[in-house]
């Protein structure tokens, strides 16, 4: 215990000081009872105490990845990058060489990064992009909880490395400049009722000890952008890994529509019908779909540079683009993606909002968009996508030591006049020529996610409750063996059910 107290007191000498500013430091000492990082003697104490008592188990791990926001508007993707890699998430892509590590450039799927630099996130994205990393999130605005009931997940997630709690509050009851901002909590003192807050905006405050009321006090108000009270989320692993392949998104405003069509309008527009095949179900669905329904669920595409030489999978790498294609070649196997299919080839202008996204599925068309997103991702220039222009793309089928061949898409990004050479990883699966998204090799004919697979997945994730109104006895009976998760392969039956999970919290989200 010596030497920890020595090294403690060594860690707390070189991150705690308070800001030199003299009005900083003002804010910092405004009270006795409320922020004592003024106090060097008090933060030892405190701190000692609570590590005694086994409620700062999750800070040796939170403070390995603690990190400063590198913009004053990032307090939100900060937090959220402590919290995964403090919870060793797989961020299932590179930061930078080899290393996979979650950083705040790559929270871009809910948010673009340029909007959030300029006008910060708010609660339910952060949730939500949590959610997306792969991360078990259980989010709470105040009005949904009570501060007896956020000091029991205060204690919860202190005292242990597996959960992790980021609070949003504003920083007005704390006497601090600024507003709104995220942090995560680093530790809670029993005897004084304090929670330790590591505030990501190092460059104004060092981590510091507030009365939890007061902290209660600071999240339960109201933040301007939504009309909404802020709140505090709980982040753990999940038991099971998350999606492999697709994944439902909230990064286009659309997405509320989406979801509410999808869980309140779809079971009452199957309930008001008189439905006797499947192809007048999937008719009901389609035909009424929001603008922009596409953009709600996506298949996700790996983006690397372009090796000098030969470009080569790792062996890493080789296992992803594995699962991703069992899963596809599984989306394709079920008795649903063949309805669907057929209906897709068959539909005309009554589906006019799900046909105008089939162009989009041409490999080129998603080869040119998503190797300039994964471009400005790799080359650090956020949030500037659209300066990026695809000039060229070619697919290449790379086979190693026998292996199955692997697809990449090789393209040619170019910004500035700057050229960089970026390859996407793609999986594909045996097909029939019915596809009208589909390429040949050596003879035969593969696939790549499409639209039909993708619409499968999320009729697959639809809650079993949506199609109880169908009145037709047999056509019911039909449609819950097409959807039942109970038929499917178990990586297929992961996949939907973590689609179930994101559907239901972009439900929640909209309360």
């Amino acid at each position: 215990m010596v030497f920890l107290s020595k090294s403690l007191r060594l860690w707390a000498h070189r991150k705690l000081v308070p800001a030199r500013n003299s009005e900083e430091i003002g804010d910092l000492r405004f009270s006795t009872q409320c922020l004592v990082v003024g106090s060097f003697i008090c933060f030892e104490r405190l701190f000692s105490e609570a590590l005694q008592s086994g409620t700062m188990e999750g800070f040796f791990r939170l403070i390995s990845y603690f990190q400063t926001q590198s913009e004053p508007a990032y307090c939100g993707l900060a937090s959220l990058s402590v919290v995964l890699n403090a919870l060793e998430i797989d961020p299932r892509r590179k930061w930078k060489g080899p290393w996979r590590w979650f950083d705040e450039s790559m929270l871009d799927c809910c948010e673009p990064l340029d909007k959030v630099k300029a006008e910060g996130i708010t609660f339910g994205k952060v949730a939500c992009l949590a959610h997306c990393a792969g991360a078990k999130v259980e989010a709470f605005h105040t009005n949904q909880s009570t501060i007896g009931h956020f000091r029991d997940h205060v204690i919860k997630c202190t005292s242990t490395e597996d959960c992790h709690l980021i609070a949003s509050y504003h920083r007005k009851p704390f006497k601090q400049t600024g507003s709104g901002h995220f942090s995560p909590i680093g530790g809670y003192h029993a005897g004084s009722d304090m929670a330790l807050i590591l505030d990501v905006a190092r460059f104004k405050y060092p981590p510091h000890w507030v009365p939890l009321t007061l902290l209660w006090e600071a999240m339960d108000t109201i933040d301007e952008a939504t009309g909404c009270p802020r709140g505090f989320m709980l982040l753990s692993r999940l038991q099971k890994a998350s999606s492999l392949l697709y994944t439902l998104s909230c990064r286009h405003e659309s997405w509320v529509s989406m979801a509410k069509y999808l869980t309140d309008d779809v079971p009452i527009l199957l309930k008001s019908e008189g439905l006797h095949t499947v192809p007048e179900v999937l008719n009901v669905i389609f035909k009424s779909l929001p603008t922009n329904a596409g953009d709600f669920i996506k298949w996700v595409a790996e983006v690397r540079r372009q090796e000098e030489d030969e470009p080569r999978l790792s062996m890493e790498e080789k296992e992803r683009l594995a699962v991703k294609e069992e899963v596809l070649q599984q989306v394709h196997e079920t008795e649903l993606f063949k309805f669907v299919s057929d209906f897709l080839l068959s539909a005309r202008s009554c589906c006019a909002n799900l046909l105008s996204s089939r162009d989009k599925d041409l490999l080129p068309e998603i080869a040119a968009t998503v190797c300039c997103q994964g471009a400005a991702l790799l080359s650090g220039d956020l949030g500037a996508s659209e300066s990026f222009c695809c000039s060229e793309t070619c697919i290449k089928c790379l086979r190693a030591n026998g292996d199955a061949p692997m697809t990449v898409v090789s393209g040619t990004v170019v910004s500035n006049g700057n050229k960089q050479g970026v390859d996407m990883l793609i999986p594909v699966s045996p097909g029939n020529s019915k596809s009208c998204c589909s390429f040949s090799h050596n003879n035969c004919v593969v696939m790549h996610p499409t639209i039909n697979d993708v619409f499968t997945v999320l009729l697959l994730a639809l809650p079993p409750q949506t199609w109880i109104g169908i009145k037709d006895d047999r056509l019911l009976a039909e449609i819950h063996g097409l959807v039942s998760i109970e038929n499917l392969p178990d990586v297929l039956e992961q996949e939907v059910l973590h689609l179930q999970r994101q559907l239901h919290f972009l439900k929640e989200m909209q309360r």
